[in-house]
């Protein structure tokens, strides 16, 4: 479970990297924004994969 969050986290945070510079003060928050979105996406993937 602990090495699915890190790459949630990894992608999150090169997401994140894209719009925020990572000295930035709010770069964690952003981050974060970004891995729930990345989560969320992915739980949506396997709901709609499974109603088929």
């Amino acid at each position: 479970m602990a090495w699915l969050v890190r790459i949630a986290l990894l992608a999150g945070g090169g997401i994140a990297a894209w719009f925020v510079a990572p000295d930035a003060p709010n770069y964690s928050v952003v981050q974060g924004m970004m891995t729930v979105l990345i989560i969320a996406v992915a739980v949506l993937a396997a709901a709609l994969i499974r109603r088929r």
